[in-house]
């Protein structure tokens, strides 16, 4: 069985403590959907999404899909603002069909996340989708099989170029081609989630947690479809 190495990023964002590691065995949410505050079912086009290229592609919405299709790395930025506790949860499935951007690969997020050089409004500072355009971000990061399908980590940002504190490094769990990726990701407070088909991925206690700003999907070279996209305020919260 691979080992998972787990990591807390202390507050100097320098030093790092061993954390007990998240499990993606059988697992009941513990956070129960209250209101519906946001959704897009993918049938009108990308009005409710702005996104950030770095070698061009194609991002479209349509018959019920977000469909990435792209050589290098790419951001797809919900417009709205979202102010936690609340739930997102959406399906992803990595396309692997022969196609020249079919790389199973990055099915990552931003979520939380404001931008230090504009920070009342993410979308003030042009990006053109490199990641290291987004080291100037205070957000949590999620990498599920990144570098080709060989890692999943979950960093915690904190707006410093060159700086992106790992908080969770495993060597598994990893993408299935051509298979459904139901997501559900968690922010309650100090509680910060991510969970795949019914598995708690990353589980962290924020003790500065961050509990607003812009979620996004990221990914490199890679093909995904991305269907149900919903965030859900969480029950007995207004």
């Amino acid at each position: 069985m691979t080992t998972r190495r787990a990591f807390g990023a202390l507050a100097a964002g320098t030093a790092l403590a061993v954390l007990a590691p998240a499990t993606t065995a059988s697992a009941t949410p513990r956070h129960r959907r209250g209101r519906l505050i946001a959704h897009d079912g993918f049938r009108h086009g990308l009005g409710q999404w702005a996104t950030e290229l770095q070698d061009g592609g194609t991002v479209t919405a349509s018959r019920g899909v977000l469909e990435i299709d792209v050589p290098s790395g790419a951001t797809v930025w919900f417009k709205k603002k979202l102010e936690g506790p609340y739930v997102i949860e959406y399906t992803a499935t990595p396309v692997s069909a022969g196609g020249v951007n079919d790389r199973v690969s990055d099915l990552n997020n931003f979520w939380n996340a404001v931008d230090v050089r504009s920070p009342d409004d993410v979308f003030a500072t042009p990006r053109g989708g490199a990641l290291a355009e987004y080291d100037y971000l205070k957000t949590y990061y999620a990498g599920y099989g990144a570098n080709t399908n060989t890692t999943t980590r979950l960093r915690r940002y904190v707006g410093e170029a060159g700086v992106r504190p790992l908080i969770y490094d495993y060597a598994e769990p990893l993408l299935t081609a051509n298979e459904p990726h139901r997501v559900r990701i968690v922010s309650d407070g100090s509680t910060v989630q991510w969970w795949n088909n019914g598995g708690l991925v990353f589980d962290y206690r924020d003790p500065a947690p961050y509990t607003s700003g812009h979620f996004a999907f990221r990914t490199v070279w890679s093909h995904f479809r991305i269907t149900d996209f919903q965030v859900w305020r969480l029950f007995n919260h207004s």
